[in-house]
């Protein structure tokens, strides 16, 4: 497990490295876990239960079951214009509002007296808004919260929260009651902003979002120090009891959650993996004893734990 600690130089790409590595050296077969769907809930409520400590990977399915959908109606309803004009298929304004169903609350209920860290490729921020510690938090992929310089060179990020509500208001989309911005009645939206609204970086350059899309993505100290939190947990519980939690990670970045949660649960034989997804509940044949497979609905499972 020393590859995953923060005394090794490059802790986060080491980890990824490693997990790929250690995923092409397993059996191909693969187990959808041992008993029944009720049996592997009660299994996995136990391990909540006396586990020294659980990691959560998190990945997009988790906002997906707690309804935070980025097409449909929802994305029409504020991204309408944009869309048929400029196949804009992102809806970024996610990150500032809660999630319609209340999974991320009800996970935190279930951790609120454990021992536990989050490393998450979702970019939503919707841990925080459910309440949970920052500081046990590693969003490895960026932030939508986040604007960035253009030019990666600049290694700094900064909030983007209140330029958000003020472009929101400037296109034409007003509050109600309860704070989230509507389309308004006479359904007229600009698509404009003053030119004084146009963002821009420390040094002037143009922005543009936090997110993980190639090789310009800046890490700043913030995203350095959860990153370093995140392996230094993981040192300290590397031959513990420890449940690897992954929740709603599909098949697009498994090197950062699914291959290293295998790999640590293949190097310490008190570990556990539970693996929630709705569709792609799956582990190797090889660690079948100490998986947990659940396929379903995510907000179901952890009302059956609670």
């Amino acid at each position: 497990m020393k590859n995953y600690c923060t005394n090794q130089p490059n802790g986060y790409l080491e980890s990824i490295q490693k997990g790929f590595i250690a995923a092409r050296t397993y059996d191909l077969r693969v187990s959808h876990g041992i008993g029944t769907r009720e049996e592997q809930i009660a299994r996995l409520k136990k391990e909540f239960e006396t586990a020294d400590a659980i990691v959560v990977g998190a990945g997009a399915g988790l906002s997906t079951a707690a309804g935070l959908t980025y097409t449909g109606e929802r994305f029409e309803r504020y991204f309408f214009d944009f869309a048929r004009k400029y196949q804009i298929k992102d809806i970024y304004y996610n990150r500032y509002i809660d999630a319609p169903k209340p999974v991320y609350s009800k996970l935190l209920s279930l951790l609120n007296d454990k021992d536990y860290f989050v490393i998450t490729t979702n970019v939503d921020h919707q841990f925080q808004r459910a309440g949970f510690d920052k500081k046990r938090l590693f969003y490895t992929q960026g932030d939508y919260g986040l604007f960035q310089s253009v030019d990666p060179k600049v290694q700094e990020t900064f909030d983007n929260e209140e330029w958000t509500m003020r472009a929101m208001e400037a296109q034409g989309f007003v509050r109600d009651e309860t704070g989230i911005f509507q389309v308004p009645e006479n359904g007229t939206i600009s698509m404009k902003l003053p030119t004084e609204l146009i963002p821009t970086a420390s040094n002037g350059d143009p922005v543009t979002m936090n997110l993980r899309t190639d090789d310009t993505f800046v890490e700043d100290a913030g995203w350095h120090k959860a990153s370093a939190a995140y392996f230094d947990f993981l040192y300290r519980h590397e031959n513990l009891h420890v449940l690897y939690l992954e929740i709603g990670v599909g098949a697009n970045t498994p090197v950062i959650i699914k291959y290293p949660f295998w790999q640590m649960t293949r190097d310490n034989k008190q570990a556990v993996y539970a693996c929630l997804n709705y569709g792609e509940a799956y582990c190797p044949k090889e660690l079948e004893k100490q998986a947990i497979c659940i396929d379903g609905d995510t907000a179901e499972v952890f009302d059956k734990m609670r």
